[in-house]
């Protein structure tokens, strides 16, 4: 099975695209609050038992929403309205419905970041080498700042975030967008992440090729999947200036 112990995909890459959650940075507390506990502030605990989780209420991998990616305001006045329909779906009344999914938003983007430790070497060798970096995620409108704000603006060329392409890896339409701002082919690409289908299986599909990362501290449960021709594993961003 390929590994970082040898194993190589060099051959004309000239951009690395990383993931950003689960691969450049991790959450860290402060946690954002529970969506139980905004519920429950408002005497709505059964409904709160309807919701579900609390990270399963957006867009699903895959989906296109290319209708509310036009504007900033058109997207984040869907993602608000989402939250409210499900709210309602949960047995929640107009007009709290609106106040809390508002609310909810709010919380759920409440997110304390921090970078893993071998971001910045990492990034800073490969753009020492004359590669373009690039970051592709499916994340919220506003990624270049989440970027910023961990301290990575100075080691990233592209960011590119499903909120604003219109969709959310694996579906093509990102993985076109961010070799666009690349300006590469598929075939000039090595994508990098933590999640199987978003960053390995997709990416391959789309013609590129991959790295799939596989932290010892990874939130991802489970066995390894197989790796396909095309892909090798690392277990840290270190293995990367042996690839390329």
């Amino acid at each position: 099975m390929p590994d970082d112990r040898g194993n190589t995909v060099r051959g004309g890459i000239r951009a690395v695209i990383l993931d950003f959650y689960g691969t450049l940075v991790r959450l860290v507390e402060p946690l954002p609050p529970s969506h139980r506990s905004l519920f429950a502030r408002r005497g709505l605990t059964e409904a709160a038992e309807r919701w579900g989780s609390q990270w399963a209420v957006g867009p699903r991998d895959g989906e296109q929403h290319t209708a509310h990616s036009v504007s900033e305001q058109a997207y984040r006045a869907w993602e608000v309205d989402r939250l409210r329909r499900r709210a309602r779906d949960c047995g929640v009344p107009e007009p709290a419905a609106g106040e809390l999914a508002v609310e909810l938003d709010r919380a759920m983007k409440d997110l304390r970041l921090a970078l893993f430790d071998d971001v910045r070497d990492a990034l800073a060798e490969l753009r020492a080498r004359g590669l373009h970096v690039a970051v592709c995620s499916n994340w919220y409108w506003d990624l270049d700042r989440a970027i910023e704000d961990v301290g990575l603006a100075g080691l990233v060329d592209t960011a590119v975030t499903s909120a604003r392409a219109g969709a959310r890896k694996p579906h093509p339409l990102i993985y076109r967008a961010v070799l666009e701002q690349c300006q590469v082919t598929a075939g000039q690409a090595l994508f990098v992440g933590d999640m199987w289908e978003p960053d390995v299986a997709g990416p391959l599909a789309y013609g590129m090729r991959a790295a799939h990362l596989w932290r010892a501290d990874r939130a991802v449960e489970g066995a390894a999947p197989p790796l396909p021709d095309g892909a090798v594993r690392i277990s840290s961003l270190a293995a990367l200036s042996g690839l390329v």
